[in-house]
């Protein structure tokens, strides 16, 4: 019986604990988490009111604020923490890792301060070298539907072959599909870009622009992402896939969506401060948007789309205006 480590207390990671305990093979789970809050609330009432009230975490997932205790004799670590904080997480678990423990990423986002995907982050901080045991999991999985059991199928990407086929097995249940490739960088890259695209499917949705405006967006998002991703060297068919067309479909559209939420508020003309002040939950594609395009700058690529969405989280462009200037871009084919 193999022991996981889910590092991340927040809706993610408590879904993935509660799946974790109905997956086909048995476990020893410990979650942890951060604010002192969450682990009291998960601690005594087993619901985590402030991230994902509503359901309870099963008796068998140990919580914890101490992460010695989490990663004691953990052979798999599965990181749920926000990207901006990836780096000083991984940096206080390096000397409490088990040897040869594998590490599963489930942050869909970039590094705001690097642009480094959160397995290049994972490598450098752990030193890892080229044979190292590591894997993303990303593809349309609202949190709150996966704690109550719908049925959901996600991509585990791993350039190891048999790291993917062993994640696959602990993590699959009857509710929890995992299909698993070799594209770790793909499913990176959709993974954080699509978060950037539901910010502008929903600043179409608050300007009450209607369906053909937001199917034009996500459409041409999905070529933005693409484009970004195989310039980098992932491979376009995962883009087809679910941690690509699938995972964006749901963020940009979906009514759970934290990204859409918040383009929905811009296009209704509140300001970014104001909206992130009345959460603590994370919007991944605020700190991805400037990571994404500068990416794709690097890589000397068109995302006109991410441009415009930049603008508007930094520089306070209006929304309206920056509608316009996507709509009145030179003429172009498809």
């Amino acid at each position: 019986m193999k022991k996981i480590a889910i590092i991340g207390g927040g809706a993610w990671g408590t879904a993935l604990g509660i799946a974790l305990t109905r997956s086909s093979r048995a476990h020893r789970l410990a979650l942890w988490a951060h604010s002192a809050d969450v682990v009291e609330a998960l601690s005594l009432r087993r619901v985590n009111d402030i991230y994902l009230s509503g359901y309870e975490l099963p008796a068998q997932v140990e919580v914890t604020g101490n992460l010695e205790d989490a990663l004691a004799g953990a052979e798999i670590v599965l990181g749920v923490m926000p990207s901006a904080h990836a780096r000083e997480i991984y940096r206080a678990m390096r000397p409490l890792c088990t040897p040869g423990a594998i590490f599963v990423s489930a942050t869909k986002g970039l590094e705001p301060a690097t642009h480094a995907r959160i397995s290049e982050v994972i490598a450098q901080e752990m030193s890892l070298g080229p044979s190292a045991r590591v894997a993303v999991l990303s593809g349309p999985s609202f949190a709150r539907e996966v704690a109550a059991g719908d049925p959901t199928a996600v991509v585990l990407a791993s350039a190891d072959a048999s790291v993917a086929s062993e994640v696959q097995e602990e993590f699959s249940g009857p509710r929890f599909r995992l299909y698993t490739n070799d594209d770790v960088l793909g499913a990176e890259i959709a993974g954080a870009v699509k978060n950037v695209i539901a910010i502008a499917a929903g600043i179409c949705a608050g300007l009450e622009l209607g369906s053909n405006a937001v199917a034009a967006l996500v459409t041409r998002g999905l070529a933005e992402m693409t484009r970004l991703a195989v310039a980098l060297g992932g491979r376009r068919e995962t883009l087809a896939g679910l941690a690509g067309v699938g995972d964006l479909i749901l963020t940009a559209t979906g009514e759970l969506s934290r990204n859409r939420s918040v383009g929905i508020q811009l296009g209704k003309g509140r300001e970014l401060r104001e909206i992130l002040g009345a959460t603590r939950h994370v919007a991944e594609g605020v700190g991805s948007a400037a990571a994404t395009l500068e990416l794709a700058r690097r890589a000397a690529i068109e995302m006109p789309i991410t441009e415009q969405v930049h603008s508007v989280l930094t520089e306070g462009r209006v929304t309206r205006d920056a509608i316009r200037d996507l709509m009145e871009r030179r003429l172009k084919q498809e």
